[in-house]
């Protein structure tokens, strides 16, 4: 696994001077609907109403292996020791509180978890704390149960990023500034970065010939690409690849848990290794493992993210081509709810996983053929992209970016792969995002943004957005609707 585990436990507070049984009875009635629901969650026997118990709670959190917590008021709850709780928890971090049952219970048995919510944010404040609060955080053992399940996969993110190692193979391509970015923020985050040259990468390739387990990744090669394997020949090569990349990463990954790369791959890649690496780079990214194109290494972070927030094989495409206008006429207008410029195609060689493509091929790069084997002949080096239409379906584009000051940005815009054939190269999708024609004027363009865009491939605009807060990232933008301006947008146009 790539990607971490996440184990949830909840911890209950109580006022000294509210009946304990309120939150011993509000956290059982939780964990068992959570349960129900099929959650798993680690209770804390623990009741926080000191310093003490804060204690207490935290060596059974150590204990039990939690690494994601709920600090659940069942009362109003002690807003010092339970914040302590939190500051000296070592990991994601939740705030929730319970409402009241019933109009029984108002007599003499009222929580007033509303009210101490409230005196809980204070001391969230006043200490530093950066912690995930819900859109409304009060609420019954159902309502908080589906709040904890939002939480688990941003837990997962946070998790993932602080123990993240970005190896990189370059040096990062000249004309490819956007990529050069200041990596300082990466170790703000906790990612830390490793970064190599190209004839480090070369010389431990070339010590992997002969391999003994070239034979076998070969054989699942040609078994995930069944019709598609088009150029057979090329697959031992890319086998010795990657068995290369996985060995580095054991070798290498230090202290850190998990691992991203961020690699170069032309124009010298060519010719040396002899092959295109974008299929390898597509099945370390299955595996949740992604492979940035073009020494992208805040491509492979914002990968990793969406990697660690799905569940799913992320991607890393260019945000490209226009769509063109008989195209449109043809398969889109009057079909599907966009205008032309809320379309664009994305695209990248062919480092989009089999899973995502309607009918993944092994093709030759048709770019760099035309610049390194320029003769009709056969490709050979230029061998090794993975093609074909990207399959319809939702999608978030995503991408966390640092700008040239060292602060971070962000963007975040849901959208959708239409099922239109794109009649073009490499891994590529028609995408539609709404509004898309101000976004990527006044976001991509204003906020000078690079051309990679990370893709989700599901609806997580939620989830992204509480991580980039819970992370500190200030600038948070996405497809504003219609009707509502962006800061440089002509009020007049």
């Amino acid at each position: 696994m790539n990607i971490p585990v996440v184990k949830l436990g909840v911890v209950a507070v109580s006022r000294d001077c509210f009946p304990i049984a309120l939150s011993q009875n509000r956290r059982a009635k939780l964990v068992e609907t959570y349960r129900k629901a099929g959650g798993e969650i680690v209770e804390i026997n623990t009741i926080i109403e000191n310093e003490v118990d804060a204690m207490k709670a935290l060596d059974e959190l150590k204990a039990n292996e939690v690494n994601a917590l709920v600090v659940y008021l069942g009362n109003f709850g002690p807003e010092g020791p339970e914040t302590l709780l939190a500051q000296k928890f070592d990991g994601p971090v939740m705030f929730a509180a319970a409402a009241e049952e019933s109009m029984s219970i108002l007599a003499s048995d009222r929580g007033d978890a509303y009210c101490g919510m409230l005196n809980a944010s204070y001391n969230i404040g006043i200490r530093g704390l950066k912690v995930y609060l819900p859109e409304y955080p009060v609420g019954t053992a159902n309502e908080v149960a589906a709040m904890i399940a939002e939480f688990e996969p941003i837990a997962r993110v946070i998790i993932g990023v602080k123990n993240l190692k970005i190896i990189t193979f370059g040096p990062r391509p000249q004309d490819f500034l956007a990529c050069n970015a200041p990596i300082k923020p990466l170790y703000d985050l906790g990612v830390s970065v490793q970064e190599n040259s190209e004839l480090d990468l070369l010389a431990a390739y070339k010590a992997h010939e002969g391999d003994k387990r070239i034979d076998a990744i070969v054989k699942d090669m040609a078994q995930e690409l069944g019709d598609g394997n088009k150029m057979p020949g090329i697959l031992p090569r890319l086998a010795q690849f990657e068995a290369t990349l996985l060995d580095w990463v054991e070798q290498n990954k230090g202290a850190s848990k998990y691992v991203a790369m961020a690699n170069k791959c032309w124009p010298a890649f060519q010719p040396q290794f002899g092959f295109e690496p974008c299929y390898v780079n597509s099945r370390l990214a299955s595996r949740l493992m992604p492979v940035a194109c073009e020494v992208d290494i805040y491509g492979a972070l914002t990968e990793y993210i969406i990697a660690c927030a799905t569940g799913i094989a992320p991607t890393l495409l260019d945000i490209n081509n226009t769509v063109p206008q008989d195209l449109y006429d043809a398969d889109i207008k009057g079909k599907y709810d966009y205008k032309i410029n809320e379309t664009f195609m994305g695209f990248h060689c062919g480092n989009t996983p089999m899973c995502h493509l309607t009918k993944g091929t092994m093709k030759y790069q048709l770019i760099q053929k035309r610049a390194l084997e320029p003769d009709p002949a056969e490709p050979d080096i230029t061998r090794g992209t993975l093609e074909g239409d990207i399959k319809p379906g939702k999608i978030t584009f995503f991408r966390l970016q640092s700008a040239a000051d060292a602060t971070l940005h962000s963007y975040i815009a849901e959208g959708e792969v239409l099922p239109v054939a794109t009649r073009s190269f490499g891994g590529i999708g028609i995408f539609a995002i709404p509004e898309m024609n101000r976004f990527y004027r006044h976001v991509l363009i204003e906020k000078r943004y690079p051309h990679h865009g990370g893709v989700a491939f599901a609806p997580v605009g939620k989830v992204l957005y509480e991580v980039l807060k819970y992370l500190g990232v200030g600038d948070i933008a996405f497809n504003q609707p219609k009707g509502m301006l962006y800061k440089t947008e002509n009020p007049f146009a």
